[in-house]
C-alpha cells in the first residue's frame, strides 16, 4: 500500500530540512541533531527512579518505570534504546520506555549502554547482557517477578535483544519473551527491502552501513551476538514479536529472523506494517497511526508475561 499519509507529511517535512546523510558527518553531529529533534510526551507512570548497577567496565545507569503500584510483583521488560548503537540514551527513548511499561503494564527498566565509535562490540552487547543478568538476579528488589523477565528493543536496541536473548539461551538464563521492534539483524545489503527502501524513506542504507561500521569491528562480523543472523542455531530461544515496517530498510532481515525462529519452533509473530517507516514507534507525535502498533506490543507482552 502506498504510505500513510501522516507518514507522508513527515518525509516531506524531513526532505525539506536538507540535512546532510550520517554517513557524511561525524557521530558527534548525528548525536546533535538527534538530541534536537522533538520526541513525544511520555505516559505517566507510578514511579520512576535512576540507579546503577555493576558493569564490566563500571558502573551502568538504568531507570526503572513501574506504571502502576501493585502490591504483586510484576513482569520485567529490559529495554534496549535504539540510534544505530551510535545515538540517543535513556533520555532520548524516555517516551518510548514508558510507553511500552504503560501499554504492557511490566515494570521497565532501559539501559543507558556505551556507546560506538568510542565503545564498539562488544561493549554496548556486555553492558546490555550484564543488566539483564542483574535483573534475573535482583528482581524482587524493585518489585518486579524474575520467572516473567522478557527483553525489547528498538532497531540497533532490536540488535542487542536479539542478541541477549541468544546468549540467554547459551547461559541458562530463562527469558519469556522478547519484543523486537524493526530489529538490525544482517548486515546484508542486498535484500530487496534494503535496495526497494534505500533512499527517501527516512533510514537510508548507507546509513545502516554506516551504523554497522561504527559498532562492529570487522573481526567481530561472524559473532551472533553482534550479527544474529550468524547464529548456528536459534533453537530454544525466548518466544518472539516482531515488528517491521513496509517502508523500512530493515524490513526483510526482521521478517528472514523470524523465519529462522518460526522453523526452529520457537513461538513467532512478525507484523509487517503496512505503510509506515523506519523509527514510526518513537515518533507518535508526529506519526499517530504508530499507536495501533504500541497497542499491539503491549498486548504481545502482556499475554506472553501473564499466561
Amino acid at each position: 500500500m502506498p504510505l500513510l499519509p501522516d507518514v507522508a507529511a513527515l518525509l516531506e517535512a524531513l526532505a525539506a530540512s536538507n540535512a546532510p546523510p550520517l554517513a557524511a558527518g561525524t557521530p558527534e553531529a548525528a548525536r546533535a541533531g538527534y538530541d534536537a529533534a522533538p520526541k513525544p510526551v511520555g505516559d505517566e507512570m507510578a514511579s520512576v527512579s535512576d540507579q546503577s548497577v555493576p558493569g564490566p567496565d563500571g558502573p551502568i545507569p538504568i531507570r526503572v518505570y513501574h506504571p502502576v503500584e501493585s502490591p504483586d510483583p510484576l513482569p520485567v521488560v529490559v529495554f534496549f534504546h535504539g540510534g544505530g548503537w551510535v545515538l540517543s540514551n535513556i533520555d532520548g527513548h524516555d517516551s518510548l520506555a514508558r510507553r511500552i511499561a504503560q501499554r504492557s503494564s511490566c515494570i521497565v527498566v532501559s539501559v543507558d549502554y556505551r556507546l560506538a565509535p568510542e565503545h564498539p562490540f562488544p561493549a554496548p552487547h556486555e553492558d546490555c547482557w550484564a543488566v539483564t543478568r542483574w535483573v534475573a538476579e535482583h528482581a524482587t528488589a524493585f518489585g518486579g517477578d524474575a520467572a516473567r523477565l522478557a527483553v525489547a528493543g528498538d532497531s540497533a536496541g532490536g540488535n542487542l535483544a536479539a542478541g541477549v536473548a541468544l546468549r540467554a539461551r547459551d547461559a541458562g538464563l530463562p527469558l519469556a519473551f522478547q519484543l523486537l521492534i524493526y530489529p538490525c539483524i544482517d548486515t546484508d545489503f542486498t535484500r530487496p527491502s534494503m535496495i526497494d527502501n534505500g533512499e527517501g524513506y527516512f533510514l537510508r542504507r548507507s546509513d545502516m552501513e554506516w551504523f554497522w561500521d561504527q559498532y562492529v569491528p570487522v573481526e567481530h562480523r561472524e559473532n551472533p551476538y553482534a550479527v544474529p543472523m550468524r547464529a548456528t542455531t536459534v533453537d530454544n530461544l525466548a518466544p518472539a514479536f516482531i515488528q517491521v515496517a513496509e517502508f523500512d530498510p530493515l524490513r526483510d532481515e526482521g521478517v528472514a529472523w523470524g523465519e529462522r525462529l518460526t522453523g526452529a519452533g520457537v513461538p513467532t509473530t512478525v507484523t509487517n506494517y503496512e505503510g509506515q517507516i523506519h523509527g514510526f514507534a518513537s515518533r507518535w507525535d508526529q506519526i499517530p497511526s504508530a499507536v495501533g502498533a504500541h497497542d499491539d506490543a503491549g498486548a504481545a507482552l502482556r499475554q506472553a508475561l501473564n499466561p
